[in-house]
């Protein structure tokens, strides 16, 4: 049983999942899959490139053609290697293509970490890798002192902020409304430098990161008037190609996907804009050691709001996609 998505919409499916027609593959059953924002995107049509619908998720291996992740392996799926694969939305998900794939695909979670920590390995591994890749756009090794503001205050809002916190970076949490900010504050959730609204939170930042589903040009206007002069503006939210905001040379979705870093200007102030995409295996082991080693792993767990099964996920997505909803939501097969 999976829920597919399908023309009409997720729908749920009794097929049996088919092996990959690959060199190598292994079965996984899902034990808890998170509902990202990217599967969200997947259904409304906005969002371009491969499916990557049902992707955070915590398993068990339990059928494999390959040594290197033997049945019974706990594993996690980074949804950025280039796999043959069903979706995690599943009781059983067949991934194949080339052993060495397979295993940077399904990074071993490890033992002694509940389920409902272990399924936000994904989106912390992409928190982790938007730091680094600030770190690298501004040249220096660490963030130790830096002033951090994340537009946003969604799951991927929340993450980078608490990571950049360990990291020993300032950080500041701005959204547009303060709902999300009062539910974050109520979980004890928000970083040590609070949450402001966007329309009266301070500026000169040393960097600001754009974590807002789509990276609208109202909102990076803002983030642009609250970076410092030379101060980097991290575009983490969704692009499309030709996007552009008028008054900043910079092709924002080339900037994004590419990874690159532009030196620009924006109201005769200089300023870099920044891109961060995907993720390496480095971040997802420094996602992990961060849910096993941080206090309360950063405290993820209190961001569940709700847990549903396998058969009640099409009424919950098609909910979710036309709703305001708060947290993350779960799916236990």
């Amino acid at each position: 049983m999976c829920v597919e998505l399908t023309p009409a919409g997720p729908r749920l499916s009794h097929a049996p999942p088919r092996r990959p027609d690959t060199s190598d593959a292994v079965l996984v059953s899902p034990s808890l899959v998170g509902i990202c924002r990217s599967d969200l995107k997947e259904i409304g049509g906005r969002r371009p490139g491969p499916s990557q619908f049902g992707h955070e998720l915590v398993g068990v291996v339990t059928r494999s053609s390959t040594p290197m992740l033997p049945a019974g392996s706990r594993v996690c799926l980074d949804p950025n290697v280039p796999l043959r694969r069903g979706t995690g939305f599943a009781r059983r998900m067949w991934a194949g293509g080339e052993a060495g794939a397979l295993v940077r695909a399904l990074p071993p979670a490890p033992d002694g970490i509940g389920e409902r920590r272990l399924v936000f390995a994904e989106p912390l591994a992409c928190a982790a890798h938007c730091l680094t890749m600030t770190r690298r756009h501004r040249g220096s090794p660490d963030l130790r002192g830096v002033s951090v503001c994340v537009l946003g205050a969604g799951i991927a809002g929340v993450l980078i902020a608490r990571l950049a916190e360990t990291a020993g970076a300032r950080a500041l949490i701005v959204n547009r409304d303060t709902d999300r900010l009062d539910f974050l504050a109520a979980r004890r959730l928000l970083p040590g430098s609070g949450g402001a609204r966007l329309s009266s939170a301070p500026g000169g930042h040393d960097v600001v990161v754009v974590a807002t589903s789509f990276v609208l040009p109202p909102l990076l206007e803002r983030a642009l008037s609250l970076v410092r002069r030379d101060g980097l503006v991290m575009l983490y939210g969704g692009t499309a190609a030709g996007d552009r905001l008028p008054g900043l040379d910079c092709d924002l979705d080339r900037v994004r996907r590419a990874e690159q870093v532009r030196s620009t200007s924006w109201r005769d102030s200089p300023v870099l804009v920044g891109g961060s995409y995907g993720t390496t295996r480095d971040d997802f082991e420094h996602a992990l050691r961060t849910l096993s080693g941080a206090p309360d792993g950063l405290g993820v767990e209190r961001l569940i709001t709700e847990e549903v099964s396998l058969p009640e996920l099409p009424a919950t997505l098609h909910r979710l996609t036309t709703e305001r909803s708060f947290g993350k939501v779960l799916m236990r097969p």
